[in-house]
């Protein structure tokens, strides 16, 4: 199956659905007609695609794309990706993702804020005695 863009890429692809244990004969591919930007090519061909995976059956719609082609590979990877999350559940990239930007918004302890506090007065009291200085008299 080739969607026109690199091999390495493909075959990333294909590695992962085989892990996954998507095949092709599971999926059911239609074409549908984009809307939006594109253009004359989004209007006249089908360039839109719709995954559906009948075990699971989870559902994907991809038109990010103008070309069929990409859509199609840009199908699968969404796909694998949505059935890796269903999967793995807690591992999968998507969960460490939003764990990642949990911890990154989560409020500091007392003794970080207490430390960064402590720094920034420091600074700013070098920036204090910077600008400070002594008249001269003539």
């Amino acid at each position: 199956m080739d969607f026109g863009i690199s091999k390495l890429k493909q075959a990333t692809l294909r590695e992962k659905m085989q892990r996954l244990g998507i095949r092709e004969q599971d999926l059911q591919e239609k074409f549908v007609r984009s809307s939006g930007r594109g253009g004359q090519n989004v209007n006249k061909t089908s360039t839109c695609v719709y995954l559906k995976h009948i075990p699971t059956g989870i559902e994907v719609k991809c038109q990010q794309e103008r070309y069929q082609g990409l859509n199609r590979f840009l199908a699968r990877r969404i796909l694998a990706n949505k059935i890796e999350t269903l999967i793995l559940g807690k591992l999968s990239e998507e969960r460490k993702r939003i764990a990642k930007i949990r911890k990154q918004k989560r409020r500091r302890s007392k003794r970080a804020k207490e430390k960064m506090l402590r720094f920034k007065k420091e600074r700013a009291e070098k920036k204090i005695m910077r600008s400070f200085r002594p008249k001269i008299d003539e």
